[in-house]
Protein backbone atom coordinates (compact mmCIF):
# COMPACT_ATOMS: atom_id res chain seq x y z
CA UNK A 1 0.00 0.00 0.00
CA UNK A 2 2.81 2.38 0.90
CA UNK A 3 4.52 1.64 -2.47
CA UNK A 4 1.27 2.17 -4.40
CA UNK A 5 0.61 5.46 -2.62
CA UNK A 6 4.10 6.70 -3.52
CA UNK A 7 3.54 5.85 -7.19
CA UNK A 8 0.24 7.67 -7.16
CA UNK A 9 1.80 10.79 -5.62
CA UNK A 10 4.60 10.68 -8.18
CA UNK A 11 2.12 10.41 -11.04
CA UNK A 12 0.12 13.35 -9.77
CA UNK A 13 3.27 15.43 -9.46
CA UNK A 14 4.35 14.58 -13.02
CA UNK A 15 0.95 15.46 -14.44
CA UNK A 16 0.94 18.76 -12.56
CA UNK A 17 4.37 19.67 -13.92
CA UNK A 18 3.36 19.19 -17.57
CA UNK A 19 1.28 22.07 -19.04
CA UNK A 20 -2.10 20.98 -20.37
CA UNK A 21 -2.01 21.34 -24.14
CA UNK A 22 -5.57 22.69 -24.26
CA UNK A 23 -5.47 24.91 -21.16
CA UNK A 24 -6.42 28.60 -21.56
CA UNK A 25 -2.87 29.65 -20.72
CA UNK A 26 -1.32 27.29 -23.27
CA UNK A 27 -3.78 28.32 -25.98
CA UNK A 28 -2.98 32.01 -25.44
CA UNK A 29 0.72 31.20 -25.48
CA UNK A 30 0.26 29.40 -28.82
CA UNK A 31 -1.74 32.30 -30.25
CA UNK A 32 -4.98 30.26 -30.42
CA UNK A 33 -8.42 31.70 -29.56
CA UNK A 34 -10.12 30.73 -26.33
CA UNK A 35 -13.14 28.39 -26.53
CA UNK A 36 -16.45 30.09 -25.83
CA UNK A 37 -16.73 28.44 -22.39
CA UNK A 38 -13.82 30.61 -21.26
CA UNK A 39 -15.30 33.80 -22.71
CA UNK A 40 -18.67 33.89 -20.96
CA UNK A 41 -17.60 36.20 -18.14
CA UNK A 42 -19.44 39.51 -17.68
CA UNK A 43 -18.67 42.27 -20.17
CA UNK A 44 -16.31 44.94 -18.81
CA UNK A 45 -17.71 48.29 -19.90
CA UNK A 46 -15.58 50.47 -17.62
CA UNK A 47 -11.99 49.52 -18.46
CA UNK A 48 -11.15 51.05 -21.87
CA UNK A 49 -8.37 48.54 -22.44
CA UNK A 50 -10.62 45.49 -22.87
CA UNK A 51 -12.17 43.90 -25.99
CA UNK A 52 -15.70 44.74 -24.84
CA UNK A 53 -15.21 48.47 -24.31
CA UNK A 54 -16.74 50.81 -26.89
CA UNK A 55 -16.14 54.53 -27.38
CA UNK A 56 -17.06 55.99 -30.78
CA UNK A 57 -15.81 59.46 -29.69
CA UNK A 58 -12.19 58.55 -28.80
CA UNK A 59 -12.44 60.11 -25.34
CA UNK A 60 -9.13 60.66 -23.56
CA UNK A 61 -8.03 58.17 -20.89
CA UNK A 62 -5.72 59.21 -18.05
CA UNK A 63 -4.01 55.86 -17.52
CA UNK A 64 -1.58 57.32 -14.98
CA UNK A 65 -4.23 59.01 -12.85
CA UNK A 66 -6.59 56.03 -13.05
CA UNK A 67 -3.88 53.43 -12.46
CA UNK A 68 -4.66 51.55 -15.68
CA UNK A 69 -2.37 49.40 -17.80
CA UNK A 70 -2.97 50.31 -21.46
CA UNK A 71 -3.43 47.43 -23.90
CA UNK A 72 -3.98 47.56 -27.68
CA UNK A 73 -7.77 47.13 -27.70
CA UNK A 74 -10.10 49.60 -29.43
CA UNK A 75 -13.81 49.12 -30.11
CA UNK A 76 -13.61 45.33 -30.35
CA UNK A 77 -10.36 45.15 -32.29
CA UNK A 78 -6.90 44.33 -31.01
CA UNK A 79 -5.37 41.58 -28.87
CA UNK A 80 -3.44 40.94 -25.70
CA UNK A 81 0.33 41.27 -25.43
CA UNK A 82 2.29 38.04 -25.01
CA UNK A 83 5.83 39.33 -25.41
CA UNK A 84 7.95 41.75 -23.37
CA UNK A 85 6.01 44.82 -22.27
CA UNK A 86 7.11 47.97 -20.45
CA UNK A 87 4.04 48.81 -18.39
CA UNK A 88 5.44 52.06 -16.99
CA UNK A 89 6.20 53.49 -20.43
CA UNK A 90 2.84 52.36 -21.83
CA UNK A 91 1.06 54.21 -18.99
CA UNK A 92 2.90 57.38 -19.99
CA UNK A 93 1.94 56.94 -23.67
CA UNK A 94 -1.59 55.49 -23.68
CA UNK A 95 -2.46 57.04 -27.04
CA UNK A 96 0.45 55.24 -28.69
CA UNK A 97 -0.69 51.91 -27.24
CA UNK A 98 -4.30 52.51 -28.23
CA UNK A 99 -4.36 55.39 -30.73
CA UNK A 100 -7.61 57.25 -31.41
CA UNK A 101 -9.43 55.83 -34.42
CA UNK A 102 -8.78 59.15 -36.17
CA UNK A 103 -4.98 58.66 -36.16
CA UNK A 104 -3.65 57.67 -39.56
CA UNK A 105 -0.47 57.54 -41.60
CA UNK A 106 3.09 58.17 -40.50
CA UNK A 107 4.62 61.04 -38.56
CA UNK A 108 8.07 61.21 -36.99
CA UNK A 109 8.35 61.30 -33.22
CA UNK A 110 7.25 64.67 -31.83
CA UNK A 111 7.90 63.82 -28.18
CA UNK A 112 10.96 63.58 -25.96
CA UNK A 113 11.37 63.45 -22.21
CA UNK A 114 14.22 65.17 -20.42
CA UNK A 115 14.23 62.00 -18.28
CA UNK A 116 15.81 60.28 -21.31
CA UNK A 117 18.53 62.94 -21.73
CA UNK A 118 22.08 62.38 -20.52
CA UNK A 119 22.88 64.43 -17.40
CA UNK A 120 26.26 66.12 -17.05
CA UNK A 121 27.04 66.31 -13.31
CA UNK A 122 29.29 69.08 -12.01
CA UNK A 123 30.22 70.64 -8.67
CA UNK A 124 26.94 71.84 -7.15
CA UNK A 125 24.88 71.44 -10.29
CA UNK A 126 23.95 69.53 -13.41
CA UNK A 127 22.69 70.05 -16.94
CA UNK A 128 20.90 68.05 -19.64
CA UNK A 129 19.75 68.98 -23.12
CA UNK A 130 17.18 68.21 -25.80
CA UNK A 131 18.46 69.04 -29.28
CA UNK A 132 18.06 67.73 -32.80
CA UNK A 133 20.35 64.86 -31.77
CA UNK A 134 17.90 63.63 -29.12
CA UNK A 135 14.73 64.65 -30.97
CA UNK A 136 15.27 64.87 -34.76
CA UNK A 137 12.17 67.06 -35.23
CA UNK A 138 13.65 69.70 -32.87
CA UNK A 139 15.07 71.60 -35.82
CA UNK A 140 14.46 75.25 -34.99
CA UNK A 141 15.07 75.32 -31.24
CA UNK A 142 17.09 73.38 -28.66
CA UNK A 143 16.50 73.20 -24.92
CA UNK A 144 18.71 72.83 -21.85
CA UNK A 145 17.53 72.09 -18.30
CA UNK A 146 20.06 73.27 -15.68
CA UNK A 147 20.32 73.22 -11.88
CA UNK A 148 22.62 75.42 -9.77
CA UNK A 149 22.75 75.17 -5.98
CA UNK A 150 23.24 78.16 -3.68
CA UNK A 151 26.24 80.21 -4.81
CA UNK A 152 27.04 77.88 -7.73
CA UNK A 153 28.11 79.65 -10.92
CA UNK A 154 27.53 78.83 -14.56
CA UNK A 155 30.79 80.42 -15.55
CA UNK A 156 31.36 83.47 -17.74
CA UNK A 157 30.57 82.43 -21.31
CA UNK A 158 28.85 83.24 -24.59
CA UNK A 159 27.21 81.40 -27.47
CA UNK A 160 26.89 81.57 -31.23
CA UNK A 161 23.14 81.23 -30.64
CA UNK A 162 20.79 83.54 -28.76
CA UNK A 163 19.79 82.28 -25.29
CA UNK A 164 16.28 82.55 -23.79
CA UNK A 165 15.89 81.40 -20.18
CA UNK A 166 12.89 80.74 -17.90
CA UNK A 167 13.23 80.26 -14.12
CA UNK A 168 11.40 77.08 -13.07
CA UNK A 169 12.29 77.23 -9.37
CA UNK A 170 14.39 79.29 -6.98
CA UNK A 171 16.42 82.45 -7.55
CA UNK A 172 19.24 83.30 -9.95
CA UNK A 173 21.50 86.27 -10.64
CA UNK A 174 22.26 87.06 -14.27
CA UNK A 175 25.05 89.31 -15.51
CA UNK A 176 25.87 90.44 -19.04
CA UNK A 177 27.81 92.95 -21.14
CA UNK A 178 26.02 94.45 -24.13
CA UNK A 179 27.45 95.24 -27.58
CA UNK A 180 28.16 98.83 -26.50
CA UNK A 181 30.10 97.92 -23.35
CA UNK A 182 27.26 98.48 -20.90
CA UNK A 183 26.96 96.05 -17.97
CA UNK A 184 23.74 94.43 -16.79
CA UNK A 185 22.92 92.68 -13.49
CA UNK A 186 19.55 91.41 -12.28
CA UNK A 187 18.14 88.94 -9.74
CA UNK A 188 15.31 86.70 -10.96
CA UNK A 189 12.76 84.35 -9.42
CA UNK A 190 10.26 81.71 -10.56
CA UNK A 191 8.40 82.84 -13.68
CA UNK A 192 11.00 85.40 -14.76
CA UNK A 193 12.97 85.08 -17.97
CA UNK A 194 15.99 86.49 -19.77
CA UNK A 195 17.22 86.80 -23.33
CA UNK A 196 20.83 87.25 -24.46
CA UNK A 197 21.40 87.82 -28.20
CA UNK A 198 24.13 85.93 -30.03
CA UNK A 199 27.60 86.70 -28.73
CA UNK A 200 26.52 88.56 -25.58
CA UNK A 201 28.82 87.41 -22.72
CA UNK A 202 26.98 86.48 -19.54
CA UNK A 203 26.95 84.39 -16.36
CA UNK A 204 24.40 82.80 -14.03
CA UNK A 205 24.58 82.13 -10.27
CA UNK A 206 22.19 80.34 -7.92
CA UNK A 207 20.85 82.45 -5.05
CA UNK A 208 18.80 81.82 -1.93
CA UNK A 209 18.83 78.68 0.20
CA UNK A 210 18.07 76.26 -2.63
CA UNK A 211 19.69 77.93 -5.63
CA UNK A 212 17.81 77.64 -8.89
CA UNK A 213 16.64 75.45 -11.76
CA UNK A 214 15.78 76.86 -15.17
CA UNK A 215 15.02 76.05 -18.79
CA UNK A 216 17.23 77.48 -21.53
CA UNK A 217 16.10 77.78 -25.16
CA UNK A 218 18.55 78.36 -28.03
CA UNK A 219 17.50 79.49 -31.50
CA UNK A 220 19.14 76.58 -33.34
CA UNK A 221 18.11 72.95 -32.92
CA UNK A 222 21.68 71.75 -33.48
CA UNK A 223 22.97 73.72 -30.47
CA UNK A 224 25.16 71.85 -27.97
CA UNK A 225 26.15 72.86 -24.44
CA UNK A 226 29.58 71.45 -25.26
CA UNK A 227 30.10 74.16 -27.89
CA UNK A 228 29.85 77.05 -25.41
CA UNK A 229 32.66 79.64 -25.41
CA UNK A 230 34.01 79.60 -21.82
CA UNK A 231 36.43 82.17 -20.46
CA UNK A 232 38.46 79.54 -18.54
CA UNK A 233 38.70 77.34 -21.62
CA UNK A 234 39.90 80.25 -23.76
CA UNK A 235 42.57 81.39 -21.30
CA UNK A 236 43.76 77.79 -20.80
CA UNK A 237 44.51 77.69 -24.53
CA UNK A 238 46.17 81.11 -24.82
CA UNK A 239 49.91 81.72 -24.19
CA UNK A 240 50.57 83.36 -20.84
CA UNK A 241 52.62 86.05 -22.62
CA UNK A 242 49.56 87.08 -24.60
CA UNK A 243 47.31 87.09 -21.53
CA UNK A 244 49.89 89.27 -19.72
CA UNK A 245 49.97 91.80 -22.55
CA UNK A 246 46.19 91.85 -22.78
CA UNK A 247 45.71 92.67 -19.09
CA UNK A 248 48.89 94.80 -18.64
CA UNK A 249 50.39 92.51 -16.02
CA UNK A 250 53.45 90.31 -15.57
CA UNK A 251 53.08 86.72 -16.88
CA UNK A 252 53.70 85.17 -13.46
CA UNK A 253 50.44 86.67 -12.20
CA UNK A 254 48.63 84.08 -14.32
CA UNK A 255 50.64 81.05 -13.18
CA UNK A 256 47.66 79.49 -11.41
CA UNK A 257 44.85 80.07 -13.85
CA UNK A 258 42.53 77.04 -14.27
CA UNK A 259 44.09 74.47 -16.58
CA UNK A 260 40.72 73.57 -18.10
CA UNK A 261 37.15 74.80 -18.19
CA UNK A 262 35.24 75.17 -14.92
CA UNK A 263 31.79 75.24 -16.55
CA UNK A 264 29.70 74.84 -13.35
CA UNK A 265 31.39 75.35 -9.97
CA UNK A 266 30.84 76.48 -6.40
CA UNK A 267 31.38 80.21 -5.98
CA UNK A 268 31.38 82.51 -2.97
CA UNK A 269 28.17 84.10 -1.74
CA UNK A 270 27.44 87.38 -3.53
CA UNK A 271 26.21 90.57 -1.91
CA UNK A 272 23.38 92.74 -3.20
CA UNK A 273 23.40 94.03 -6.76
CA UNK A 274 24.49 97.48 -5.59
CA UNK A 275 27.36 95.94 -3.61
CA UNK A 276 28.50 93.83 -6.55
CA UNK A 277 28.05 96.30 -9.39
CA UNK A 278 31.34 97.41 -11.03
CA UNK A 279 32.35 101.02 -10.33
CA UNK A 280 34.54 103.62 -12.07
CA UNK A 281 34.52 106.41 -14.61
CA UNK A 282 34.82 103.96 -17.48
CA UNK A 283 31.99 101.73 -16.28
CA UNK A 284 28.42 102.23 -17.53
CA UNK A 285 25.11 100.46 -17.14
CA UNK A 286 23.49 98.84 -20.14
CA UNK A 287 20.59 100.70 -21.69
CA UNK A 288 19.04 97.35 -22.70
CA UNK A 289 16.63 95.28 -20.60
CA UNK A 290 17.71 91.64 -20.84
CA UNK A 291 15.14 90.29 -18.34
CA UNK A 292 11.36 90.17 -18.10
CA UNK A 293 8.79 89.09 -15.48
CA UNK A 294 6.60 86.77 -17.50
CA UNK A 295 4.37 85.48 -14.70
CA UNK A 296 3.83 89.04 -13.47
CA UNK A 297 2.04 89.87 -16.73
CA UNK A 298 -1.73 90.21 -16.54
CA UNK A 299 -3.00 86.99 -18.13
CA UNK A 300 -5.79 86.61 -20.62
CA UNK A 301 -8.48 84.74 -18.69
CA UNK A 302 -10.32 82.11 -20.73
CA UNK A 303 -13.15 79.71 -19.88
CA UNK A 304 -10.65 76.91 -19.15
CA UNK A 305 -7.49 78.64 -17.94
CA UNK A 306 -5.23 81.57 -18.68
CA UNK A 307 -2.58 82.62 -21.19
CA UNK A 308 0.41 84.96 -21.05
CA UNK A 309 2.35 85.87 -24.19
CA UNK A 310 5.87 87.30 -24.23
CA UNK A 311 7.48 88.35 -27.49
CA UNK A 312 9.26 91.38 -28.95
CA UNK A 313 6.10 93.48 -28.47
CA UNK A 314 6.44 93.49 -24.68
CA UNK A 315 10.05 92.24 -24.37
CA UNK A 316 11.75 94.15 -27.21
CA UNK A 317 15.19 92.55 -27.03
CA UNK A 318 13.80 89.04 -27.61
CA UNK A 319 14.06 89.08 -31.39
CA UNK A 320 14.36 85.35 -32.08
CA UNK A 321 12.23 83.66 -29.39
CA UNK A 322 8.53 84.25 -28.72
CA UNK A 323 6.67 82.37 -26.02
CA UNK A 324 3.34 81.68 -24.34
CA UNK A 325 2.76 80.49 -20.78
CA UNK A 326 -0.45 78.46 -20.68
CA UNK A 327 -2.38 77.15 -17.67
CA UNK A 328 -5.23 74.71 -18.32
CA UNK A 329 -7.83 73.41 -15.86
CA UNK A 330 -8.55 69.65 -15.77
CA UNK A 331 -10.49 68.67 -18.88
CA UNK A 332 -9.76 71.95 -20.66
CA UNK A 333 -8.68 72.20 -24.29
CA UNK A 334 -6.05 74.42 -25.89
CA UNK A 335 -8.24 75.05 -28.90
CA UNK A 336 -7.59 73.61 -32.36
CA UNK A 337 -5.12 75.95 -34.07
CA UNK A 338 -1.84 76.24 -35.95
CA UNK A 339 1.19 78.53 -36.03
CA UNK A 340 2.06 80.10 -39.41
CA UNK A 341 5.50 81.52 -38.63
CA UNK A 342 7.46 78.86 -36.72
CA UNK A 343 7.58 75.35 -35.28
CA UNK A 344 6.23 75.05 -31.74
CA UNK A 345 8.66 73.77 -29.06
CA UNK A 346 6.62 72.97 -25.96
CA UNK A 347 7.82 72.23 -22.44
CA UNK A 348 5.40 70.70 -19.95
CA UNK A 349 5.88 71.97 -16.41
CA UNK A 350 3.05 70.05 -14.72
CA UNK A 351 0.02 67.92 -15.52
CA UNK A 352 -0.74 65.34 -18.20
CA UNK A 353 -1.81 66.03 -21.78
CA UNK A 354 -2.61 64.50 -25.11
CA UNK A 355 -1.85 66.30 -28.37
CA UNK A 356 -2.98 65.27 -31.84
CA UNK A 357 -0.99 66.73 -34.74
CA UNK A 358 -2.59 66.91 -38.19
CA UNK A 359 0.00 66.91 -40.98
CA UNK A 360 -2.30 67.01 -44.07
CA UNK A 361 -2.70 64.21 -46.62
CA UNK A 362 -4.68 62.20 -44.08
CA UNK A 363 -1.77 61.99 -41.64
CA UNK A 364 -2.43 62.53 -37.93
CA UNK A 365 -0.88 61.15 -34.76
CA UNK A 366 -1.54 61.54 -31.06
CA UNK A 367 1.16 61.92 -28.41
CA UNK A 368 1.02 62.10 -24.62
CA UNK A 369 3.02 64.46 -22.42
CA UNK A 370 3.71 64.93 -18.73
CA UNK A 371 5.98 67.07 -16.55
CA UNK A 372 9.50 67.32 -17.99
CA UNK A 373 8.48 66.36 -21.54
CA UNK A 374 9.18 68.26 -24.74
CA UNK A 375 6.78 68.42 -27.68
CA UNK A 376 7.28 69.59 -31.26
CA UNK A 377 4.58 70.76 -33.66
CA UNK A 378 5.95 71.72 -37.09
CA UNK A 379 4.76 75.05 -38.44
CA UNK A 380 1.29 75.17 -40.00
CA UNK A 381 0.33 71.70 -38.71
CA UNK A 382 -3.06 71.76 -36.99
CA UNK A 383 -3.17 70.57 -33.38
CA UNK A 384 -4.81 70.81 -29.98
CA UNK A 385 -3.68 70.22 -26.40
CA UNK A 386 -6.09 68.51 -23.97
CA UNK A 387 -5.57 68.32 -20.22
CA UNK A 388 -6.42 64.69 -19.49
CA UNK A 389 -5.32 64.70 -15.85
CA UNK A 390 -6.84 65.73 -12.53
CA UNK A 391 -4.56 68.74 -11.92
CA UNK A 392 -3.83 71.98 -13.77
CA UNK A 393 -1.68 71.58 -16.86
CA UNK A 394 1.07 74.18 -17.13
CA UNK A 395 3.14 74.46 -20.30
CA UNK A 396 5.42 76.81 -22.22
CA UNK A 397 5.00 77.22 -25.97
CA UNK A 398 8.14 78.62 -27.63
CA UNK A 399 8.89 79.67 -31.21
CA UNK A 400 11.90 80.84 -33.20
CA UNK A 401 10.20 84.10 -34.09
CA UNK A 402 9.93 87.69 -32.92
CA UNK A 403 6.15 87.50 -32.62
CA UNK A 404 3.71 84.92 -31.27
CA UNK A 405 1.16 84.01 -33.95
CA UNK A 406 -1.58 81.40 -34.03
CA UNK A 407 -4.69 80.90 -36.14
CA UNK A 408 -7.85 79.60 -34.48
CA UNK A 409 -10.05 77.07 -36.30
CA UNK A 410 -13.07 78.32 -34.34
CA UNK A 411 -12.46 81.94 -35.30
CA UNK A 412 -11.69 81.13 -38.94
CA UNK A 413 -14.91 79.19 -39.44
CA UNK A 414 -16.90 81.84 -37.57
CA UNK A 415 -15.58 84.61 -39.80
CA UNK A 416 -16.06 82.73 -43.08
CA UNK A 417 -19.36 83.03 -45.03
CA UNK A 418 -21.65 80.66 -43.17
CA UNK A 419 -23.15 79.10 -46.30
CA UNK A 420 -19.68 77.94 -47.38
CA UNK A 421 -18.98 76.47 -43.94
CA UNK A 422 -22.33 74.68 -43.81
CA UNK A 423 -22.03 73.32 -47.36
CA UNK A 424 -18.58 72.01 -46.53
CA UNK A 425 -19.34 70.31 -43.20
CA UNK A 426 -23.09 69.74 -42.91
CA UNK A 427 -24.52 69.37 -46.42
CA UNK A 428 -26.53 66.28 -45.39
CA UNK A 429 -27.47 67.23 -41.83
CA UNK A 430 -29.85 70.18 -41.52
CA UNK A 431 -30.24 69.91 -37.73
CA UNK A 432 -26.51 69.65 -37.07
CA UNK A 433 -25.92 72.44 -39.59
CA UNK A 434 -28.00 74.97 -37.68
CA UNK A 435 -26.61 74.07 -34.25
CA UNK A 436 -23.05 74.41 -35.54
CA UNK A 437 -23.73 77.76 -37.23
CA UNK A 438 -25.30 79.07 -34.01
CA UNK A 439 -22.21 77.96 -32.06
CA UNK A 440 -19.71 79.76 -34.30
CA UNK A 441 -21.79 82.87 -34.91
CA UNK A 442 -19.94 86.05 -33.87
CA UNK A 443 -16.94 84.01 -32.63
CA UNK A 444 -15.00 85.02 -29.54
CA UNK A 445 -11.50 83.62 -29.09
CA UNK A 446 -11.25 81.14 -26.23
CA UNK A 447 -7.67 79.89 -26.43
CA UNK A 448 -8.15 77.52 -23.52
CA UNK A 449 -11.71 76.24 -23.59
CA UNK A 450 -13.74 74.34 -21.04
CA UNK A 451 -15.87 72.98 -23.90
CA UNK A 452 -19.70 72.86 -23.74
CA UNK A 453 -19.54 74.07 -20.13
CA UNK A 454 -18.26 77.40 -21.42
CA UNK A 455 -21.48 78.10 -23.33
Amino acid sequence: MRFTGSLLALAIALVSAVPLQDSPRQRLHDGKPLPSKYRTRSVNITNPYTPSYRDPYDTAVDSVGQGLDPLPFRNGKGATVLGPWNKDRSRQDPDLVRPPSTDHGTLPSLRWSFADSHIRIEEGGWTRQTTVRELPTSVELAGVNMRLEKGVIRELHWHKEAEWGYVLKGNVRVTALDYEGGNFIDDLEKGDLWYFPSGIPHSLQGLGDNGTEFLLIFDDGSFSEESTFLVTDWLAHTPKSIIAKNFHLAPEIFAHLPEKEKYIFQGSQPGSIDQERPQGNNVKKSKYQFTHKMLAQDPKITSGGEVRITDSKNFPISKTVAAAHVTMEPGALREMHWHPNADEWSFFISGRARVTVFASQGNARTFNYMAGDVGIVPRNMGHFVENIGDEPLVMLEMFRADEFLDISLFQWLGETPQRQVADTLFSDDAEGRQKFLDAINNPKRDEVSKGPEAQ
